[in-house]
């Protein structure tokens, strides 16, 4: 029995899909307040909540009440490991992960930090030096941690199985949401919480869209009423065309594999899911301080499997976008190949074998 302590600070990035296997033991710790308590009760997994709070800000007051938090955080999680006693630690950085890593650090626990993105933000640098080992999705990635005694591994972005087995054909995605098989298909999303620019932007050029198009769009739980209501003023033909969601668990799948072409914000998750399925993508970089998002795009870009549009072009830069390549199947195509060949479909197994590895040594 290897108990493994599992903290994944954003919620999409990485996660069990399979109930686990009973010869292991997992205890899920995030944020009370984000969406990651509610992934653990759907993949049943135990769950224990961790004070913490962004310590990156300007705001005095927000700033001491979020070192307040850091601090019973870390009261919190080193109780929770000597409770627990972990044979290893997994986390892939983030504000939440600081007093699990300082906990585990304490009580001489192994650490796997796994970087997602493209560039380590300043969660995953700080705690670097307290890892056993760290993962990386790509190779350049490495270079960040060179100064560090410890080994790094190049391991690729996992994916769930449904994407790396390509458990449908698009036809049937398509049907699973009750649209034409046939019909070339755009997929909207901006992350668990959605995008409102996107949302905004799509709201200005859907009739036009789907005059050519069948659309899925995730709006995220803040905008789903905005959209519906909008939605309520398309034709019926246009509405026959058009499926809108305010979020979607299982269904991601079938929504990605369903898609000729999709628009999303660049989180880490587009690394590694977009080119399982060798998905051509428009993405709009979340302007934010520490630019991981822009990095994830531009690597995706320079690379030909996608496109860019910044956030403030998107009113007048989106439409012409997607039609264009709607229009030109040769340049979607090389497109798609591009992002395929980017897939590292074992990666899952190999992070596995690493925390494997490191809960065996402790």
């Amino acid at each position: 029995m290897y108990p493994i302590l599992t903290v994944v600070a954003a919620a999409n990035d990485i996660w069990p899909q399979h109930r686990v296997p009973e010869a292991l033991e997992w205890l899920y710790a995030g944020s009370a307040e984000g969406v990651e308590s509610r992934l653990a009760r759907r993949a049943q997994l135990d769950f224990a909540a961790i004070q913490a709070g962004q310590i990156r800000i300007h705001n005095p007051i927000k700033l001491a009440r979020n070192a307040l938090r850091m601090i019973q955080g870390s009261r919190q999680a080193r109780s929770l490991l000597a409770r627990w006693r972990p044979d290893a630690v997994f986390v892939t950085g983030g504000y939440v992960c600081g007093p699990v890593v300082w906990a585990a650090h304490h009580h001489h626990i192994p650490i796997l930090i796994y970087l997602p993105d493209i560039t380590p933000g300043m969660g995953v640098q700080r705690l670097a030096p307290y890892a056993s080992a760290i993962a990386v999705s790509f190779p350049e990635v490495a270079a960040h941690f060179q100064k560090y005694p410890i080994p790094v591994y190049d391991t690729g972005y996992p994916v769930r199985p449904e994407l790396r087995q390509r458990s449908m054909s698009r036809s049937e995605a398509r049907t699973t949401f009750q649209l034409d098989p046939r019909q070339f298909t755009l997929l909207v999303f901006g992350g668990s919480r959605g995008a409102r620019a996107i949302n905004q932007a799509l709201a200005g050029i859907l009739p036009d869209l789907l005059e050519e198009m069948q659309v899925i769009h995730i709006s995220g739980e803040l905008d789903y009423q905005q959209a519906e209501t909008r939605a309520a003023h398309l034709s019926p033909e246009q509405r026959a065309r058009y499926r809108l969601f305010p979020y979607l668990h299982d269904e991601m799948p079938a929504a990605l594999q369903a898609a000729d072409l999709v628009v999303a914000r660049a989180g880490a998750s587009t690394l590694g899911e977009f080119p399982a399925l060798g998905l051509p993508a428009i993405l709009v970089p979340l302007p934010i301080s520490g630019g991981h998002q822009r990095r994830n795009a531009r690597y995706l870009a320079d690379r030909n499997a996608a496109i860019i549009i910044e956030n403030d072009a998107m009113p007048q830069a989106l439409l012409p976008a997607i039609l264009d390549l709607r229009r030109h199947p040769e340049r979607l195509a090389a497109m798609s190949q591009a992002s395929a060949s980017l897939a590292r479909p074992d990666a899952a197994a190999a992070i596995a074998r690493i925390l494997f590895d490191l809960a065996q040594s402790s």
